[in-house]
């Protein structure tokens, strides 16, 4: 069903191709039993290996769940493999992120995966928190479906940009444009957070498709935690380290083939960006926009 959303489904499999040749191993594996916490209802969080490599989360009336990781970071690179729920998941968000837990100036970088009605696109929103600010979502249509298997997601946070992917296809790229007095999360580390809770008041069509309490349990799958960067605590010269492989020169910017990646995606499967929505910016899109 998803081949509907393809735009020209013989130049997605010449992107994969390139991908594919250029695949490089990033990070170390990390388990959720020595890595991670819950958070909160951890009835609703189940190991399903007996190595604490993968887990389920769940949701149903009585509650959601989540966890977080036991250390923060000061850049670096996460990713995890993450199923989707399958099948009428309207109401529901899965999120992925990196927070810095402050509420006065909150730094965050944030994956939410938006619920859909069966057939429907997934949507994958990210958001941008930096020095206490936010209001940065754009939000993308995924071209295949994540609940059918898993699937990477990436967050790369280096003194150059941040780049968000999917696989290995870029979506969304933040730079570091301090210097033209952009704010850019760089003082403070942040944790590894994932939850599974109802937003259905906001999270599909804006909340005009409802949760659908008959489908409940819902069930997502989490594994292969991958974590690199600097730890907190730890060496106090490490974040500045140039030598960190996350800062070295094919990280500063996207090669060729990701710019090619990021085009396609930009061009055939987002759906809101905040730096085109005019009603809130009617003076302009704000100043990062115009990187």
């Amino acid at each position: 069903m998803y081949m509907a959303f393809f735009k020209n489904p013989l130049f997605l499999l010449s992107l994969w191709a390139l991908v594919l040749s250029g695949v490089s191993v990033w990070g170390k594996p990390v388990t959720f039993l020595q890595d991670f916490r819950v958070t909160w209802s951890d009835s609703h969080i189940r190991q399903i290996d007996n190595q604490g490599t993968a887990i389920q989360l769940i949701l149903d009336r009585n509650s959601g769940c989540g966890f977080a990781s036991k250390s923060r970071y000061m850049f670096g690179r996460i990713s995890m493999k993450i199923k989707l729920i399958a099948g009428d998941s309207a109401g529901t968000v899965t999120a992925f992120y990196m927070s810095s837990d402050t509420d006065a100036i909150r730094d965050e970088l944030d994956f939410e995966f938006l619920g859909n009605r069966s057939g429907q696109p997934y949507t994958v929103q990210t958001n941008i928190y930096a020095h206490g600010k936010g209001g940065r979502e754009q939000r993308v249509n995924l071209w295949f479906d994540p609940s059918a298997q898993f699937h990477t997601y990436t967050i790369l946070w280096n003194h150059h940009h941040i780049v968000f992917y999917v696989d290995e296809f870029p979506i969304r790229v933040y730079k570091n444009d301090v210097a033209k007095g952009v704010a850019y999360p760089r003082m403070q580390g942040m944790g590894v957070y994932s939850t599974l809770w109802e937003a259905d008041n906001w999270a599909t069509r804006g909340g005009l498709e409802k949760i659908d309490w008959r489908k409940a349990p819902f069930y997502a799958y989490y594994k292969d935690f991958d974590i690199e960067g600097c730890q907190l605590p730890g060496p106090t010269d490490c974040a500045s380290n140039a030598s960190n492989w996350w800062e070295g020169a094919a990280y500063q910017a996207l090669t060729p083939t990701q710019a090619r990646l990021y085009r396609w995606v930009r061009v055939n499967h987002i759906i809101y960006d905040y730096c085109q929505d005019k009603p809130r910016f009617p003076l302009g899109p704000p100043p990062e926009c115009l990187s």
